[in-house]
């Protein structure tokens, strides 16, 4: 394969404000098919997060807010101001409910609901000069991101040595963003500047997202990228390959705890038991000063038919109970440092959070 730089555009919004349409990478058929779905509706947004076909924390929230433009693109009858924003914010409820523990996506969705409220200069809604209202400040925070992740890549890159191995688990590259990640960001950046970094790509059951997506991801740009089990980690470490381990995030509470893809917290005990610093990388917007600690964190449970029947096929006997919760949550106390794209927070505590995030 030749490596390419960069990968496929994960989100893009094609037309104008008032007929235009949200374009998203479907994920799920990654890495055999590339293959572009075309929400035009809140509810395909919601059908496209819902069953991963949008995924990451950042990427959610950008589909999310992209979702509320196409919620306030014209209707047959105009209504009131009054009457439009109570709609309008019953489509941010439901997209609310697609998934629940990505952050970002309330934050897009809430900032998205405060941008409309101070639009008045219509008396009646929807309009086109209202949808353009909205259409920007959807693209300011696609831009926006696009900028954080460029920055977070600066900032952890310079925790990496020529040559070092690290290992990441599930995916945060650029289809989980709206362009070059959080997590694969930092390795995106050291390959860059030349570090000749070796990665070990974690298969992350039961999606299988570190081998769909992370591994093409890295494969894309060329960077040397070896897949492997989740239940290799632990060998990979022992036997000197690993030298740091680097994730991303879904939220992060005030304390620093963070809930990421299921099985990471696995992986920051073994790395501590391997005394190996782990890393978590994400943007301000997936922090929550809100929650103070992870055990208010929400954790999402998900079809036991992703663990029973596999990508269609059945691999458990009939009638089996299955536990599926689709993240966990690592303890402040196992993360060496949280990557920001204001800077590095190290060592990891509320103070140390609050004092780099303001």
């Amino acid at each position: 394969m030749t490596p390419t730089s960069q990968t496929p555009r994960t989100i893009a919004w094609i037309g104008d404000a008032d007929r235009g349409f949200l374009r998203l990478l479907d994920q799920t058929l990654l890495p055999m098919k590339v293959k572009y779905r075309d929400c035009r509706t809140s509810k395909h947004v919601w059908e496209a997060i819902r069953n991963l076909r949008v995924r990451g924390a950042p990427a959610i929230g950008i589909a999310a807010a992209y979702g509320m433009v196409l919620a306030c693109q014209r209707w047959k009858v105009a209504v009131d101001r009054d009457t439009f924003l109570a709609v309008f914010k019953k489509h941010g409820n439901e997209l609310r409910t697609s998934r629940p523990t990505a952050v970002n996506l309330f934050w897009a969705l809430d900032r998205m609901e405060a941008r409309a409220l101070q639009h008045s200069e219509y008396p009646l809604y929807p309009s086109k000069e209202f949808a353009a209202f909205m259409l920007d400040e959807a693209r300011e925070i696609e831009t926006e991101d696009r900028d954080m992740c460029r920055a977070i890549g600066r900032v952890g890159a310079e925790l990496i040595q020529p040559g070092q191995g690290v290992l990441t688990h599930c995916n945060a590259g650029g289809l989980a963003t709206a362009d070059y990640g959080t997590a694969l960001a930092v390795l995106f950046t050291a390959s860059e500047q030349g570090k000749n970094i070796r990665v070990f790509a974690d298969e992350t059951r039961p999606l299988l997202q570190g081998a769909r997506l992370t591994a093409w991801e890295l494969q894309q740009r060329g960077i040397d990228v070896t897949l492997i089990c989740d239940s290799m980690a632990a060998q990979v470490m022992k036997e000197g390959r690993v030298q740091m381990v680097i994730v991303g995030a879904d939220r992060i509470a005030a304390n620093g705890d963070t809930a990421n893809k299921i099985g990471t917290y696995g992986v920051a005990l073994l790395a501590r038991a391997h005394g190996i610093p782990f890393y978590v990388a994400a943007p301000s917007s997936t922090f929550d000063l809100s929650l103070p600690d992870g055990a208010a964190i929400p954790i999402e449970q998900r079809d036991p038919r992703e663990v029973t029947h596999g990508f269609g096929r059945q691999t458990a006997p009939d009638g089996i109970h299955v536990y599926n919760p689709a993240f966990d949550v690592t303890p402040a106390e196992l993360i060496a440092g949280l990557i920001t794209e204001k800077g590095l927070i190290r060592p990891v505590s509320g103070e140390t959070i609050r004092a780099v995030l303001q």
